[in-house]
């Protein structure tokens, strides 16, 4: 059976935390997912509340702490990422970005990365899109099409099959599965490498 490891990184400040509760369902039903397909799952949670000290330090310093360095490693090795944040003035958190800050670059390229957010109103979804698609992509990760946000409303249907949260959770986890099922990272490999030389495809072209 094939085993992917899952980063699942939560910015929720207070405990118990919406933003915990959705990036548990979200990893729930992605390990379901893969599942169906004889993927054996790992799921390693990061609360950035438990390191957001070290975190502050590591700006400061430029020197991560043993609790931020594994952090940094389980993120950066993982076949899948999800990131969830709470949603505060328009935006991720302070702290979910200064996490973000100090990992290298190059260091989530082609990881799969399925994204979630929580707020207090609908109207702050569109964080989603404007503020943490971007910053993903511009790290070359790969961004699953659909973001999951949820509102303190949503959380009274949310085991509601007929409601629209766990539809969503549903289909993002769908999308992401996919990718993790494919990804090639904890093996070392390089999502973008080509499977062949760039000599040998053009010695097997001239052979055709």
């Amino acid at each position: 059976m094939t085993t992917r490891r899952i980063a699942v990184v939560s910015a929720g400040l207070s405990q118990p935390s919406s933003t915990r509760l959705l990036a548990d369902r979200l990893a729930a039903a992605t390990v379901t997912r893969l599942g169906l397909h004889d993927v054996d799952t790992q799921v390693d949670v990061i609360e950035l509340r438990d390191i957001a000290k070290d975190v502050t330090n590591n700006l400061l310093t430029g020197f991560p702490s043993p609790a931020l360095a594994a952090a940094i490693e389980t993120v950066t090795t993982a076949d899948g990422v999800i990131a969830v944040t709470p949603i505060f003035t328009t935006s991720y958190s302070g702290l979910f970005k200064s996490f973000i800050d100090v990992l290298d670059t190059t260091a989530l390229q082609g990881s799969p990365v399925l994204i979630g957010a929580t707020g207090g109103t609908e109207r702050h979804s569109l964080a989603l899109d404007y503020a943490m698609r971007p910053l993903f992509s511009y790290l070359h990760a790969v961004v699953v099409p659909t973001a999951v946000y949820a509102a303190s409303s949503d959380w009274g249907t949310a085991d509601d099959p007929a409601a629209t949260l766990p539809s969503r959770i549903e289909r993002a986890a769908g999308e992401f599965a996919e990718l993790v099922e494919r990804s090639t990272r904890s093996e070392g490999k390089d999502p973008f490498a080509l499977e062949s030389s760039f000599a040998q495809m053009v010695g097997g072209f001239g052979a055709q």
